[in-house]
């Protein structure tokens, strides 16, 4: 009997660079650059010194590079960089009806495999795209998030499978780490509903870390199950329900389809806050004198940051809470004109200005929009005056959706704008260097500059 891992296994072990059109291999180089960027503005918060410590205590032998905190194994460097590419919640995202997941996520695995391998940018690029390809594939025909379960869930597939990339594993290796990883992480939706805590941004890092860790007992010799998808009890009887895909038809350029966030907030309200943001340039509007807003999104939007299935977003305590509430986004855009990092410091969501507004705003499924998504990000919004003046905004998307993808430059002024109080001008320009030319670098002279992001 063949296997759908082992059709997967063939799909990943025979991809290549040539493989990439000219727009992957920009996407590619945008998507690291913009990770990394983001990685570089968590550095110093609170959880993540939290996983650098046990990082440090329990660390392996120094393969690979810990951004800006020395070296430690394969599978904790994916780990540690996960969580700092994570925690901002500033990284891209992938849109399918049912599931929205982040393949950026992925990049901490591939970096610290190739590194270990010392892979060239090619391969790096190569292994990557196919991870990003796999997890937006299985959002697409086996989304999880109605039946409870996390969008980690289709990234244990998605990492281990770059992970084997980054390696060079042959096609058995491949299927096997792939069925470890996938049988293993299964994760729970309750990360990202009611009271969020740090797990929602440590949730894929820990999955990175088993993943990785799958992917080298593999290349070992560890075999797993290989009926992991369409076996009794797997993915699809357990958890998913049955779909079809034939691997032997996919390509590598499902990274095309992704998008950058323009703002640090979650991904479905993007084009909901450069809505806020552009009637709060157009009117001069003064979050004083407003007395009500209203907000119309699509399903998904609702559910999960606008009070919807996923829990009240009215109650705003922690910067989990905070990237997560619609509510508290939108009123901190009105009032900072900006939803940056600086926006989710306790100080600044303690404040009584942003507490009160947050209690004026009401967000309301359409489902009209909700017809509209994926292909769109529809939204509405309105905001009546005390003096009795009401403006209204409708959007479909923002700069860096599918429809407006985000350029180079933009990506490089966000990247600058992270790292502005973390590293020096000139490294900045030699990172920027480095990944703009990927393809024509080894990997290790990525990671040489990375690890030296804090000596500044």
């Amino acid at each position: 009997m063949a296997y759908m891992v082992e059709s997967l296994a063939d799909f990943v072990a025979e991809s290549s660079y040539g493989d990439l059109s000219s727009s992957a291999r920009g996407h590619l180089k945008i998507r690291t650059l913009d990770a990394l960027g983001c990685a570089i503005g968590a550095l110093g918060a609170e959880p993540i010194r939290a996983v650098e410590a046990q990082t440090k205590d329990f660390g392996g032998n120094d393969h690979c590079t810990l951004i800006g905190s020395g070296k430690s194994s394969p599978d904790r460097a994916a780990f540690f960089n996960g969580a700092l590419v994570r925690y901002l919640d500033f990284n891209d995202s992938y849109l399918a009806k049912g599931e929205t997941c982040h393949p950026s996520d992925n990049i901490s695995s591939v970096l610290s495999a190739s590194e270990y391998a010392k892979q060239n940018g090619r391969e790096f690029m190569t292994a990557l795209a196919a991870a990003y390809h796999i997890q937006c594939r299985l959002s697409d025909v086996a989304p999880v998030r109605a039946k409870g379960f996390d969008h980690t869930t289709q990234g244990a597939y998605a990492v281990a499978a770059g992970v084997s990339r980054a390696l060079g594993l042959n096609k058995e290796q491949t299927a096997n780490a792939i069925a470890i990883s996938g049988t293993s992480y299964n994760s729970l939706r309750v990360t990202r509903t009611g009271m969020l805590s740090n797990w929602k941004g440590l949730a894929y890092p820990n999955t990175a870390l088993g993943a990785t860790h799958a992917a080298f007992l593999a290349m070992r010799g560890i075999t797993g199950p290989l009926g992991v998808f369409e076996g009794n009890k797997g993915f699809m009887d357990a958890i998913a329900g049955q779909f079809k895909i034939d691997w032997g038809k996919e390509n590598l350029e499902r990274v095309t389809r992704t998008i950058v966030k323009k703002y640090n907030a979650e991904i479905h309200s993007q084009a909901t806050i450069e809505g806020a943001l552009e009637l709060k340039e157009e009117h001069q509007t003064k979050a004083s004198e407003i007395e009500r807003i209203e907000i119309d999104t699509f399903d998904v939007a609702f559910n999960i940051i606008g009070g919807g299935e996923e829990g009240d977003k009215t109650v705003v305590r922690t910067k989990e809470e905070a990237d997560h509430s619609l509510h508290y986004m939108v009123a901190v855009a009105l009032l900072d004109g900006q939803v940056m990092p600086a926006q989710y410091l306790p100080e600044r969501i303690r404040r009584p200005d942003v507490q009160d507004l947050i209690r004026k705003i009401k967000v309301s499924p359409s489902p009209e929009f909700s017809q509209r998504f994926p292909e769109e990000m529809p939204c509405r919004i309105s905001i009546s005056f005390k003096n009795g003046e009401v403006l209204k905004k409708e959007k479909k998307d923002y700069e860096g959706f599918v429809t407006r993808p985000v350029s180079w430059g933009r990506v490089v002024e966000k990247f600058r704008r992270l790292g502005e109080s973390q590293i020096a001008s000139s490294l900045q320009d030699e990172i920027i260097g480095a990944i703009d030319n990927l393809e024509f670098i080894q990997i290790t002279e990525l990671t040489r500059l990375l690890l030296a992001v804090r000596n500044y």
